[in-house]
């Protein structure tokens, strides 16, 4: 079971959100209305449970900015959400214990995912932060394959159905538990890590026919 929270750009969130059973953090490095930078980000680090789990988001950056960033921050975690080959995933590999690499659920890449040295593979709609959902059917087989972290679109009213249809390990979301971008909406993400994490428990109880 993992729940991410991801697009934090505060401390107040941060804490709320690991205070609440959130697994893991993200902070978006690459260009976003939630962009943080190294010091914000360093700061907010330093205020979490050791057990927490920060992950920095880069779109189609170098491996080497990105070193330097986790460097100067302490994350533990990279999630690579552009279109990098496997050759950054490598690089990144020896950088961070956790290592996650996102594809749209529409992407070739998928077909060479045993080319990424990753921990997890991060499913999202067509068009990466949108907030759209997708067909969660085209991706019902890969969860038998890999770690998949379901994202695109999730919000409190339909994640339990989305991990009920995908059966994921795990689940990330940005917009569906926020009051405005960047901002988190505390009861909106009490009410999504409590539903995620029942939804959850529960198919891992029942896995279902081997």
């Amino acid at each position: 079971m993992f729940i991410k929270i991801c697009g934090t750009t505060n401390a107040d969130d941060a804490l709320l959100a690991v205070s609440l059973g959130a697994d893991a953090l993200g902070f978006v490095f690459a260009e976003s209305k939630r962009q943080v930078d190294a010091e914000t980000v360093a700061a907010i680090v330093q205020q979490l449970p050791a057990e927490t789990l920060t992950i920095g988001v880069f779109r189609n950056e170098t491996a080497e900015r990105i070193s330097e960033i986790v460097k100067a921050t302490g994350i533990r975690g990279v999630q690579l959400h552009g279109t990098e080959g496997p050759e950054v995933a490598e690089a990144i590999r020896a950088v961070v214990p956790f290592l996650v690499q996102v594809f749209t659920v529409d992407d070739l890449r998928l077909e060479r995912l045993d080319d990424y040295p990753i921990d997890a593979v991060l499913l999202d709609s067509p068009t990466p932060g949108s907030g759209q959902t997708f067909d969660w059917s085209k991706v019902t087989d890969l969860q038998q394959q890999r770690r998949v972290i379901l994202a695109g679109g999730l919000n409190p009213a339909n994640v339990a159905d989305a991990i009920g249809r995908v059966r994921p390990w795990g689940v990330d979301v940005v917009s569906g538990v926020e009051a405005s971008a960047g901002q988190k909406d505390p009861e909106a993400l009490a009410t999504f890590i409590t539903v995620a994490r029942d939804a959850l428990s529960e198919f891992s109880k029942h896995p279902g026919p081997a």
